[in-house]
């Protein structure tokens, strides 16, 4: 089992860290190399995703990729900011389907700024479209309007698109999710206002009808966006684009209490994957060591369960974060009056000690 560890900026080096040292407790046979990644990378090589970079995820079975990004980047041109490593490493590895879980850990109901009762025992799944929408669509750039209201006047434009196998194959992954869970999807869209997502509404209802056993109904995302914070536990699997799902996903992970605790995981058609916690790269905080690594450490798991064909391992992990929380240990952006607050190694040693089964003071 072959691992690229792509640490990148910020934060990224430390909590990456950690969920090496808790792969590193299982005892499972893995080949890991590392390689610089965004921000470090323009640095050295003078672009984000370097050739090397890319030939070794290429070459790997799984990515656990850290976060890129720093102010001092944002005056570069945009092809060469640490973001387009994230987005160049999806487009050539072919990540089409990014699984988010929004979980709400029992023990973390009271971190949420929602009440308890709306967020106790929360899971969803938003799984988002990552090849296609706005992010990709061409043409894009900027020119002199020759219409509109200001003709003469400097614009930019970016286009909306997506092609009906890019609908389709994001949708059968959202009903064999579904499938596994309540056998619930909703599609967030926007087809009253957007031709390309009534084109998605239409395509999505059609493959709904080959999953009969899964019921399926259909969400305007600004809809979905107020009801994620009213009744979030109304969703099971969402199922969106790839601009509507980098916000809600988002937002969801915020009424866990921290997108500190969120992993991530961005799959191919071959179950190569790339994992990742669902936040930034914290340039404020970087170097601290105070920096929440479970987000991190949980994309290991997913890692395992998805691309490395290692579920127990990733039960093994899954549990002892449980654990370490039920033992009120807590990094800064989840600590409570009551808790114990710790640091991104105290954090990381107590996932380790739990896996183990020894006993930590803390």
């Amino acid at each position: 089992m072959k691992i690229a560890v792509l640490p990148g900026d910020g934060i990224g080096t430390e909590i990456v860290a950690e969920a090496i040292r808790v792969l590193d407790t299982l005892d499972l046979s893995f080949e890991m190399e590392t390689a610089l990644v965004g921000g470090a990378a323009y640095e050295a090589h003078g672009h984000p995703l370097p050739e090397a970079t890319l030939k070794l995820a290429k070459e790997s079975d799984a990515v656990l990729f850290g976060a890129v990004g720093d102010w001092k980047y944002d005056k570069l041109e945009r092809s060469l900011r640490p973001e387009q490593a994230i987005l160049g490493l999806r487009k050539n590895l072919g990540l089409f389907a990014n699984f988010r879980p929004a979980i709400c850990y029992e023990q973390l109901v009271g971190a949420s700024s929602l009440k308890p009762e709306l967020i106790a025992g929360l899971d969803i799944l938003i799984i988002r479209e990552l090849t296609g929408d706005i992010y990709f669509g061409a043409p894009r750039g900027r020119r002199t309007a020759v219409d509109g209201h200001f003709p003469g006047a400097e614009e930019a434009f970016d286009t909306m698109r997506y092609s009906r196998p890019e609908v389709e194959r994001i949708a059968h992954v959202a009903f064999q999710a579904a499938r596994k869970r309540s056998k619930r999807v909703t599609s967030v869209d926007k087809a009253n206002v957007l031709e390309t997502f009534q084109f998605w509404k239409d395509v999505v209802t059609e493959v709904g009808k080959e999953y009969p056993d899964v019921e399926l109904d259909h969400m305007y995302v600004d809809n979905a966006a107020m009801q994620l914070v009213k009744a979030p536990k109304k969703f099971d699997v969402v199922v969106t684009g790839n601009m509507f799902g980098d916000i809600l996903s988002d937002e969801a992970a915020m009424l866990t209490g921290s997108i500190g605790m969120l992993p991530s995981a961005s799959l191919n058609a071959s179950n190569q994957g790339l994992y990742e916690p669902s936040h930034g790269s914290a340039p404020d905080i970087a170097g601290q060591g105070i920096a929440n690594p479970l987000a991190t450490i949980l994309s290991a798991a997913m890692m395992l369960r998805f691309s490395l064909n290692q579920p127990e391992a990733a039960d093994r992990i899954e549990s002892a974060v449980k654990s370490v929380l039920a033992r009120g240990l807590r990094t800064a952006d989840i600590w409570s009056a009551g808790t114990t607050k710790v640091g991104t190694r105290e954090m990381g040693d107590a996932v380790v000690a739990a896996i183990t089964k020894k006993t930590i003071t803390g």
